[in-house]
């Protein structure tokens, strides 16, 4: 399967710049993925899409200040570090931004009151670094919250790129799928009967980087840490169990209810069969770990009914994983039509419900 079977052209008007004020105002269009019909909606209309007894399943990772200024301490000369994610209390994987950069390279941060240096480089332009102490509690002062390189208006309220649910610190990037949510929408929601469910998938900086090899069997899928407690698995495997949809708020609920029915199936693997239901499908196991679970068409969907989901890059894995679960040429065709119906693209763009 070639990567460029998952191209579009998308002019850069179509970019939002600023997320829509409030934020169920965005638009949303509905896919009926069955029928390919598409309808078109505010987002604050959604509750009319929805039925009692649905389960959303929203991802509430919290995009931390990652975007650190740092000098090279031998020069002076100026670096960006990204942080892309903690593996111990002083050590992350984190993008760093300049010229030259060695390993065993000491960097000064906060007018030198906090060093770090490589410890050893990965692929495109990465690196694991260590910092002289833990920096959790000194982020909020050290960092900004980074922004998708394809967003170049400065952001006047960092809150707009967090949802309204977010709780968990740990993302580089917001699920954004989630962004369309409010208070009042969240409990109209609860108030017709719509169940809520929370899992954590912190998102790294893959997720915005188009694929770069020419086949999608030759891309190496990037891990995120993922998890889902016992009573989001109960709350999901009710509904599985009851016949009622599970619908995932974004790619990254997607990806780890799917890590989740994985891991239930290994787990039950053992001469048992308690973890599918009458309907085919599969139940939920809780969950506390990396994933790197790759969905492309083809890709057997366990327990996602119905997706809430942005509009994504050209040749991302976002955009594979989503003709996954519609087909490719009826997500291709409704990206046309949303061009034609001048909505807004990415990140801080308008949505999709796909059904």
């Amino acid at each position: 399967m070639k990567v460029s079977q998952f191209d579009y052209d998308l002019p850069p008007e179509f970019i939002a710049q600023a997320p829509a004020s409030p934020r169920d105002s965005s638009r949303l269009l509905h896919l009926d993925r069955a029928t390919g019909n598409i309808a078109h909606f505010r987002f604050n209309d959604i509750v009319r899409l929805l039925n009692p007894e649905d389960v959303l399943v929203m991802n509430n990772t919290r995009v931390i200040p990652a975007r650190l200024a740092a000098r090279k301490a031998a020069t002076g000369g100026k670096v960006e570090i990204l942080l892309l994610r903690r593996l111990t209390a002083t050590r992350w994987k984190a993008l760093i931004r300049g010229r030259n950069i060695r390993e065993s390279q000491r960097f000064e941060l906060d007018k030198g009151s906090i060093s770090c240096k490589t410890i050893r480089g990965l692929q495109r332009g990465q690196h694991v670094i260590e910092f002289d102490r833990a920096i959790d509690d000194r982020l909020h002062g050290l960092g900004d919250i980074p922004l998708p390189p394809y967003i170049q208006r400065t952001l006047d309220e960092s809150e707009r790129y967090q949802t309204v649910y977010s709780a968990v610190d740990g993302s580089a990037a917001a699920p954004t799928a989630g962004l369309h949510f409010t208070p009042e929408l969240m409990a109209n929601l609860r108030n017709f009967g719509v169940k809520l469910a929370y899992c954590t998938l912190h998102i790294g900086l893959d997720t915005f980087q188009p694929v770069a090899v020419d086949e999608v069997s030759d891309h190496v899928i990037h891990s995120e840490f993922a998890s889902l407690d016992a009573e989001a698995a109960g709350i999901i495997n009710g509904a599985i169990e009851s016949g009622r949809r599970v619908i995932a708020v974004g790619t990254t609920s997607a990806r780890t209810l799917e890590s989740a029915a994985q891991s239930r199936n290994q787990d039950d693997s053992i001469g048992q069969d308690h973890h599918s239901c009458d309907s085919g499908k599969s139940l939920v196991a809780p969950i506390s770990g990396d994933t790197d679970l790759f969905i492309v068409p083809g890709f057997n969907w366990r327990v996602v009914d119905a997706m809430i989901t942005n509009f994504h890059l050209p040749r991302s894995t976002l955009l594979m994983m989503l003709s996954a679960f519609a087909g490719r040429e009826v997500i291709l065709k409704a990206y046309e039509i949303a061009k034609e119906e001048a909505y807004r693209f990415y990140s801080f763009g308008d949505a999709m419900f796909v059904t």
